[in-house]
């Protein structure tokens, strides 16, 4: 069994997915699940060396990161977001603290966060938790962890982390560098109704 599981949640990433999963491959087991895209983002992540879960429909990021958790057998689980944004070589400082047995949860944080929404948010969770990036989508936890999270939220941002520490997970971040890629920066809608969540949490839980 893998010690080290790569779960990459993918959407219509047919150009990109293939690079990814050939760079996370050379070290590590990768498992794509494939949000019900309507491209070929399943057959090149399994041409490029990923073990690929089809959903039938797209029901977007949560769903998709669920089902991976649900498939996985190995100890430590990294989530790498599947637009090529995250550098493979950073998985290692990430999954190291839990190796050596000194926390649950290690983020990836990055060196700037892009949405003012993001910001906000990430502003409001550490009232509860000291972390710079509470809304990054590159994280290692542990297996049991990750089965135990419900993630019934609108996104991740905030409520990842604070669900995790809820359940009394130790939680900490390594310091990254992203990769400038081209990809929309509207406006994250959900990220209104996040802001409720986040408030329950940190308020109720």
């Amino acid at each position: 069994m893998d010690e080290v599981t790569v779960v990459v949640p993918a959407y219509n990433e047919a150009d990109r997915i293939g690079p990814i999963v050939r760079d996370l491959a050379q070290k590590y087991a990768v498992l794509v699940v494939d949000d019900g895209s309507s491209d070929k983002t399943a057959s090149n992540a399994r041409s490029a060396g990923a073990t690929v879960i089809e959903q039938p429909q797209n029901r977007g990021y949560i769903a998709a990161l669920k089902r991976g958790f649900r498939e996985v057998t190995s100890e430590i689980i990294v989530t790498f977001d599947a637009d090529g944004e995250h550098r493979p070589r950073d998985i290692e400082k990430l999954v190291r603290p839990i190796k050596e047995d000194r926390l649950d949860l290690v983020l990836g944080a990055r060196e700037t966060i892009p949405r003012p929404s993001e910001r906000l948010l990430n502003e409001l969770t550490r009232l509860k938790i000291d972390v710079q990036d509470s809304g990054t989508g590159f994280r290692a936890l542990r297996r049991s962890l990750a089965l135990e999270l419900e993630l019934d939220t609108a996104c991740t941002c905030g409520t990842f982390v604070l669900e995790a520490a809820a359940k009394g997970a130790t939680i900490g971040e390594v310091p990254i560098k992203t990769r400038t890629i081209q990809k929309p920066r509207g406006i994250a809608w959900q990220h209104g109704r996040q802001l409720i969540h986040v408030l329950r949490y940190l308020l109720f839980e």
